[in-house]
């Protein structure tokens, strides 16, 4: 049996155990499941072993290829019909919230010394939508696998407490059920923990918060794409400057620069996946497929994203986060009161 094998076949018990716990529980999303029990298996000292050894492999690769399987198919639920009904002035808001939040978040946590590409990672899931981002842009940016699971555990656990606490607002803010929801779907990060979050204040709250969600959804492509033009970018100045070191050493430099540059992948212009994403959603635009066929290609990327996202929980180690815990938090906390405010505040203005 190849070892792939008995890691996939531990994301898809993970992500059977997950279900029943959203079954029984459905105010817990079945990707904030998977995000837990996978952090959980990481630390069963049963577990521990297979997750770091034999399991790895398969894990590893659900946790970056069927997280491109499920990001591809979440174009599905995203209609431009749907978007352009909310009006150009709840779409602007969304945009000024989402780079605010961004920008915000990612020049913070590099102020706070931030290891690797945790910066980058958490300003796009609190900004856009939650795991399935940093899954997204961890592949252009080839981020450690430590940092993806760090701001993939921090977002979900600041998506999660939304849940609880946003609910609780609405009455001391003055929000109409309508005005709630935008606010629920413009600053909570994960798709499943929006629906969670709005289905509190009934159905016209829930409608609002998952199309002002997808309009931030939408925004996953262009982010993307630019870092993807920014990381090519950024290995041309690289290798340019090997080329002119290497130029004033000699033909045997140039040579060893060459051969170095010919082993550099670069990162696509926009990623495959990022164009299926918006094939997806072109799709949909169209109408042709029936109601029966995006239910069930739901459901199918709800289950490939729970795999995955069980595949990065289990590279969470709480112990070696000691040294950085108490600053993801905080920056963690700073992102949350940004989007939540900025986010309140468009809400109020969009009115």
């Amino acid at each position: 049996m190849p070892a792939p094998t008995y890691g996939l076949g531990l994301a898809a018990a993970g992500v059977a155990v997950a279900w029943c716990v959203h079954w029984l529980v459905p105010a817990v999303p079945l990707l904030t499941a998977a995000v837990v029990l996978g952090i959980t298996a990481a630390h069963l000292p049963g577990v521990r072993g297979l997750v770091c050894g034999a399991c790895r492999p398969g894990l590893s690769f659900a946790g970056k290829r069927l997280m491109r399987l499920g990001i591809v198919l979440l174009g599905l639920g995203l209609g431009l019909g749907d978007v352009l009904g909310l009006g150009w002035a709840t779409v602007a808001m969304v945009f000024g919230v989402v780079a605010a939040t961004f920008f915000g978040t990612w020049w913070l946590g590099r102020r706070m010394g931030l290891r690797g590409d945790q910066p980058l990672l958490i300003a796009t899931g609190y900004s856009i939508c939650g795991a399935s981002a940093i899954g997204a842009v961890s592949e252009v940016s080839e981020s450690d696998e430590r940092d993806v699971a760090t701001s993939v555990a921090l977002v979900t656990l600041c998506g999660t407490l939304a849940i609880a606490v946003l609910p609780l607002l609405q009455q001391p803010l003055g929000l109409t059920d309508a005005e709630f929801g935008r606010w629920a779907g413009a600053s909570v990060h994960d798709v499943g923990q929006v629906v969670a979050t709005a289905q509190t204040a009934g159905h016209a709250a829930l409608t609002e918060a998952v199309l002002v969600k997808l309009v931030r959804v939408a925004l996953l492509a262009p982010l993307v794409a630019a870092l993807a033009l920014s990381v090519r970018a950024r290995r041309n100045a690289a290798e340019a400057a090997v080329v002119t070191n290497t130029a004033a050493g000699g033909n045997g430099g140039e040579e060893a620069g060459g051969s170095e540059r010919a082993g550099t992948r670069r990162p696509p212009l926009v990623p495959l996946f990022v164009l299926g994403f918006l094939a997806m959603a072109a799709v949909r635009s169209t109408g042709v497929l029936p109601t029966a066929a995006l239910d069930t290609a739901g459901d199918v990327r709800e289950l490939l994203l729970a795999a995955a996202l069980f595949g990065l929980g289990s590279a969470v180690h709480l112990p070696s986060l000691s040294r950085t815990g108490a600053r993801v938090a905080a920056l963690g906390l700073c992102a949350w009161v940004v989007i939540a405010g900025v986010s309140y505040a468009g809400v109020l203005l969009t009115a």
